[in-house]
């Protein structure tokens, strides 16, 4: 992976992580980098401001300094962009920014060097319809959620996959994850953890009435179709908890394997099973 010029975005209203920032920019320009910055982060450096997307859309690599749903932000904006993102956490280390604040400049090293392992993760495709309309499209990264509002009943949602039918959950809710998902929301709800290399989608439902309708592993091949059937619930969709929109009794959300997929460099310090020891505290008394 040749990198040539690096972005710089971190999470917003950070103003305490300014001089971290400033090093970042030096240690790059150091190596004769191209930097661009993100609009908070420009007036520190003195370098190139540019807003999150184009910096994904320019960069070969994005540093994002923040926490999961910071990187999140990064892949959305990344679009269908082929960039290379580097997390890093400036809080507890995550699931999804291996990599400490401590160890950023010893992980760039090894990222220009080539020596960093780059984990390609699977996102879903996600396309709304209302009777021949499409509504909107969505790139997934961790998960898609579909459920109630807080003051609904419970709602019904009819699950095909490949043109058969799966069931009708009469639940809370529904949600459809890749493995990075994983242990996001579907963890919480009683999903499966499966590591990112595993290419599958999960089926966790939310607060099932049938206490039988358990999370189901699919291929991640699998064409999937949710209909909404609930005309007296207010129902909405939610795409890795930051976008999402209101749907109607009869809408059909279809998923399915996104041919574009975020590259994440993964931590060369610590491996998957490390990382998941220290997050859910296994082992401890």
């Amino acid at each position: 992976m040749g990198i040539r010029r690096v972005g710089i975005h971190l999470k917003h209203d950070q103003p305490q992580a300014a001089e971290l920032v400033r090093s970042l920019y030096q240690w790059l320009r150091e190596r004769d980098l191209e930097v661009g910055c993100d609009e908070q982060c420009a007036p520190w450096c003195g370098g190139e401001a540019g807003s999150l997307e184009h910096l994904a859309a320019h960069c070969d690599l994005l540093v994002s300094l923040g926490g999961d749903g910071t990187l999140l932000s990064v892949a959305r904006a990344a679009g269908t962009h082929p960039v290379a993102i580097l997390g890093v956490n400036l809080g507890t280390l995550g699931f999804l920014t291996e990599v400490n604040r401590d160890e950023l400049f010893a992980a760039l090293e090894l990222v220009l060097a080539g020596e960093a392992q780059v984990v390609s993760r699977m996102r879903l495709e996600v396309v709304i319809r209302r009777e021949e309309r499409e509504l909107a499209r969505f790139q997934a990264l961790n998960e898609v959620v579909v459920d109630k509002d807080s003051l609904s009943r419970m709602i019904d949602l009819e699950v095909s996959a490949d043109g058969q039918s799966v069931t009708t959950y009469h639940a809370d809710g529904l949600i459809v994850a890749t493995p990075t998902g994983s242990t996001a929301y579907s963890l919480s709800a009683g999903g499966p953890l499966i590591l990112p290399g595993t290419e599958v989608m999960v089926l966790t439902p939310i607060c099932p009435h049938a206490l039988t309708q358990r999370p189901l592993v699919l291929p991640h091949s699998a064409f999937i179709v949710v209909a909404v059937q609930s005309p007296e619930s207010a129902v909405s969709l939610t795409v890795d908890g930051q976008q999402g929109l209101a749907l109607q009794d009869g809408d059909r959300i279809a998923i399915a394997r996104s041919p574009h997929s975020v590259d994440v460099v993964a931590s060369p310090f610590r491996n998957r099973y490390e990382i998941l020891r220290t997050k859910l505290h296994w082992g401890e008394r």
